[in-house]
């Protein structure tokens, strides 16, 4: 049986691949009582993931934008496997790139302590993590500040990227396909990712399993091959079949039974 995490998160996916979410249909499809869904719609309608419909139904209305502080508690052992795996590929003395969001936010935790990296971020969560970190050096992407995300876009941002160049580029995603990138809420989000990504000699997408295709907004940033796609071993094996199809190398990496019980 899925734990109570993994189960809303095949709620979330359902709503948004179908559109609408019935209370009997989730309960005989995940064999618990209507109460337990009814609960699991109530945590994602106040997570502002999912809305309300007649008759006691759930669809995904229009695709509401998590806030960063919401999106930190989702799927976190599956974003602390990730990280870990992500930082044991940096070297020491290496100038990487971390976007920013929730798993490249657990990266940077997994990095204080590193000796001799220069890190360059436009995340607010990521320049916290490493503020205190002596042998780390800092630098931000300053200009416009998105709230919700807690990050800097926009010109100013684009331009400070003309200047530098990146060993590795470690990028988030609100959501990810094999098809078209990594979809986002906001236009100047998805143009400076792709920005970052042409910069970067080696580029990861950092993305738990419950992103893998959907295509929950209409903001699209296109990577050009090669880039690699780290995930949790919870992903739909059809899915991570489309992008190694599409010449994406990928990387799956296992959440310990123990973690997703916690879950």
């Amino acid at each position: 049986m899925l734990s109570a995490n993994a189960r809303r998160e095949e709620i979330y996916h359902l709503a948004v691949t179908t559109g609408l979410a019935s209370v009997e249909e989730l309960s005989a499809r995940f064999k618990v009582t209507a109460s337990t869904i009814r609960r699991d719609l109530a945590l994602l309608n106040g997570q502002g993931r999912l809305a309300r419909t007649y008759g006691g139904a759930m669809a995904l209305g229009a695709h509401p934008e998590a806030s960063l502080r919401q999106r930190t508690g989702e799927a976190f052992e599956q974003k602390q496997a990730i990280a870990r795996w992500a930082a044991s590929v940096i070297v020491p003395g290496e100038n990487i790139l971390l976007d920013a969001g929730s798993t490249v936010g657990a990266l940077a935790h997994e990095l204080r302590g590193f000796e001799k990296l220069s890190v360059t971020t436009p995340g607010i969560n990521t320049m916290q993590e490493l503020a205190d970190s002596g042998d780390i050096e800092v630098d931000c992407l300053g200009g416009r500040l998105r709230s919700l995300s807690q990050s800097f876009v926009g010109p100013l941002a684009e331009a400070a990227l003309e200047r530098v160049t990146f060993d590795r580029v470690f990028l988030g995603a609100d959501a990810v396909t094999a098809e078209d990138g990594i979809c986002e809420a906001d236009h100047a989000q998805t143009r400076l990712k792709e920005l970052m990504a042409r910069r970067g000699n080696s580029v990861y997408v950092l993305a738990d399993s419950s992103k893998l295709g959907l295509r929950p907004f209409h903001a699209w940033a296109h990577l050009a091959l090669p880039w690699t796609l780290v995930t949790d071993d919870g992903a739909d094996p059809t899915e991570v079949q489309k992008f190694r199809e599409a010449g994406v190398a990928v990387q799956v990496v296992t959440v310990s039974s123990e973690a997703r019980a916690l879950s």
